[in-house]
């Protein structure tokens, strides 16, 4: 039975439980069927080069992430184990699935608790190339969430019409080593075409109009690496003549096939590309 000083002991805590971030625990999640994919959440060491060797959260030691292939349709049961000290949330970008599996919070998707282990299941859909990613709401930590490599390749392979190619080249571009800058506006020769009028109005009106004058940090990064290796130091693509090769970079891009002779350095492919 309890007294009324634990009851108001216990009730205390309820605005503070309900401020916490949502956790999943493992022993509620586990159940006997063996997983189709395993990801740990934890530090280790990218090599973009030999003098640039980056310390950053990952997902099994790598980056970018391991391919986790899917099949358009057919369920599929990921474990993610968090070996850090605080909650994380893997967010599978581009699917249309549940929102406890999702992988955002504002969407009510259990945290992965600090050292423990959430299993998730879910039907992956639509087909295409996807990502998988941290999706904790960082503020000012430069050290978590997505200034960390804590992004993956997921594939879903279509039902119907896989497509016709010979290989496949995945390809994962990331920042490293953010920094805050204080600098402003980006300076102009770093901008792709030329000034729009119209936006460089809005902008002017808005400083303007604003009332701290003032603008705030902006976030910069040292380095940048496709499939985790700088321009010089990736693993060529070796292709051969016309042959069909599908080189995915985004789930919102088309697929491009490469119609080359030789070598293409990763950052510096040298084919040409032709429509499909």
């Amino acid at each position: 039975m309890m007294d009324r000083r634990s009851f108001l002991g216990y009730a205390g805590l309820v605005p503070q439980i309900g401020a916490m971030p949502r956790l999943a625990f493992g022993a509620e999640e586990t159940t006997a069927e063996k997983a189709d994919y395993t990801l740990r959440i934890g530090t280790g060491l990218v090599e973009l080069a030999p003098d640039h060797i980056v310390s950053t959260t990952l997902y099994n030691g790598q980056f970018p992430g391991p391919l986790l292939r899917f099949k358009e349709g057919q369920q599929v049961i990921v474990d993610v184990h968090n070996d850090t000290d605080t909650p994380e949330l893997v967010h599978w970008h581009g699917q249309m699935i549940p929102s406890d599996v999702d992988g955002a919070a504002e969407e009510g998707t259990p945290f992965v608790p600090a050292h423990g282990m959430r299993r998730i299941s879910f039907v992956p859909k639509p087909s295409g190339f996807r990502f998988y990613h941290t999706h904790v709401v960082v503020g000012g930590d430069l050290n978590r969430g997505t200034y960390t490599g804590q992004v993956g390749p997921a594939y879903i392979e279509p039902r119907n019409n896989r497509g016709a190619y010979d290989r496949e080249v995945f390809l994962v571009m990331k920042e490293f080593e953010p920094a805050f800058s204080y600098g402003g506006d980006m300076a102009i020769d770093a901008l792709d075409g030329a000034p729009v009028k119209e936006l460089q109005r809005i902008g002017k009106a808005a400083d303007e109009e604003a009332r701290e004058k003032t603008k705030g940090f902006e976030v910069g990064y040292e380095l940048f690496g496709i499939n985790g290796r700088m321009l010089g130091h990736g693993e060529p693509i070796r292709v051969k003549y016309a042959p069909v090769i599908p080189a995915i970079t985004h789930p919102h891009v088309r697929p491009r096939r490469f119609v080359g002779d030789g070598d293409a350095e990763l950052g510096d492919l040298r084919a040409d590309i032709a429509e499909p």
